[in-house]
């Protein structure tokens, strides 16, 4: 066991005022604050820092600093990724490096602390699990842990086998010609980084593109939504359930990078788990509220078991970069 999750979300911006209210909102919790920033944080220990500059950094605005349970696997990860790159360790313990997708990103150790949940039992007809007793009533959400964070990047399979050979990461699930979703080989989420062909949508769409923070059960989740509707904020998409991953999703517009998103009940794995290859439109929602408009017709029901990582098939990559040339 070696990186364990995230250990934080370092966001550049210039208007922190901005920034740091809407984490309020959006239900994190302020532990530090100064004139050039402002530090939240989450129960299983993870944080998130805002940090204004006057413009956002070379290779984009957010970096994301993975977890590392003891101090000789994060010595043997430093002298691995020191044999072809630089890595600098800073005063606070953070060791820094630019990854092969060209994003700079940090280890540091992380104590992850267990976090206690207590979803309401689920009643359905011929099985009643919660008898004669009230649900609870929220008025908001309040994320325990960061799940997971996506990147967009130029060559998904090259980002792959940085993050698997030189990382640990393990294979969770492929959509085919979209990306790959990895779990850090000490995390239990379905997926820690999901890496995106940043030219399957939107072309050039290259950097960092959300985080998902986990909450509860889908009322929590709901709860989160309708507070943030309130002070103005709405999703596109609405509330929604993924088929990969299984996760429930609500995603907003965040001022300080990308898209932020509340997510509940994904699939928890260990190294068990069997990866799966989907197509990208049958894999991507079960459900949704504000169905988009390539959602119209239903997907065609593609996915297969993989025997193994090599069982992977990557199609020829370079054929959307040329269409995003022409």
């Amino acid at each position: 066991m070696a990186i364990v999750g995230i250990h934080s979300l370092i966001y550049h911006v210039e208007d922190l005022g901005t920034c740091a209210a809407f984490m309020q909102e959006f239900g994190l919790v302020p532990v530090a604050s100064g004139d050039a920033d402002i530090r939240f944080a989450v129960p299983d220990g993870a944080g998130v820092t805002l940090r204004r500059v006057s413009a956002p950094p070379a290779g984009g605005g957010v970096r994301t600093v993975w977890g590392v349970d003891t101090r000789a696997s994060l010595d043997a990860l430093v002298a691995g990724l020191a044999r072809d790159r630089p890595v600098e360790c800073d005063g606070d313990g953070t060791c820094w490096f630019d990854s092969d997708c060209g994003m700079t990103m940090g280890l540091a150790l992380f104590d992850r602390r267990p976090v206690m949940c207590a979803p309401d039992p689920i009643n359905a007809p011929g099985r009643v699990r919660r008898l004669d007793t009230w649900r609870k009533w929220r008025e908001r959400a309040l994320p325990r842990t960061i799940n997971h964070v996506v990147y967009g990047v130029d060559d998904y399979k090259a980002s792959w086998d940085f993050f698997r050979h030189r990382l640990g990461f393990r294979l969770s699930d492929h959509s085919r010609g979209l990306g790959v979703f990895l779990r850090a080989d000490g995390a239990p989420e379905h997926h820690t980084l999901f890496l995106q062909n940043c030219h399957y949508h939107a072309p050039g769409s290259a950097g960092f593109l959300h985080a998902c923070f986990g909450v509860e059960d889908i009322d929590e989740l709901m709860a989160g939504a309708n507070h943030m509707a309130r002070r103005g904020y709405r999703s596109k998409l609405g509330v929604g359930r993924h088929r990969i991953a299984s996760a429930l999703f609500y995603y907003l517009d965040c001022p300080a990078g990308g898209e932020i998103e509340y997510g509940a009940d994904t699939d928890y794995l260990d190294d068990h788990w069997q990866p799966r290859e989907w197509d990208p439109k049958f894999g991507f929602i079960s459900w949704c509220s504000n169905l988009p408009a390539f959602m119209q017709e239903p997907a065609a029901p593609l996915v297969r078991v993989l025997a193994s990582e090599d069982d992977v098939d990557i199609p020829d990559l370079a054929a959307y970069r040329r269409r995003k040339d022409t």
